[in-house]
């Protein structure tokens, strides 16, 4: 599955467009390299993704095509989430996540 849309259907990023732009601002790493937003994401892969003054770090569990938005959170796994602290290189229109 591309990694744009898996951001979309995981319901990390709230719209493929912006999920899209975020990819290829350099701004998602799959398996610690700069991914585009037409990168093929598969189940194990780690995904680093910088949004901005937050970084997080989620494996992908599971691929479906469509999900229920409270199922969405079984695709994937938190590994880890911090604040990047004097980080304000973009200023997101509140940065596309689901809390």
């Amino acid at each position: 599955m591309r990694l744009d849309k898996f951001l979309k259907v995981s319901r990390l990023i709230k719209r493929r467009t912006l999920a899209k732009e975020i990819c290829d601002g350099g701004r998602v790493e799959v398996n610690g390299r700069v991914a585009k937003a037409g990168t093929e994401v598969a189940v194990g892969d780690t995904l680093q993704i910088r949004f901005g003054s937050r970084k997080l770090v989620v494996r992908v569990e599971k691929i479906a095509e469509n999900v229920r938005k409270e199922l969405a959170v079984d695709l994937y796994q938190i590994v880890s989430e911090e604040r990047i602290a004097g980080s304000r290189d973009d200023d997101d229109e509140e940065d596309g996540l689901e809390d």
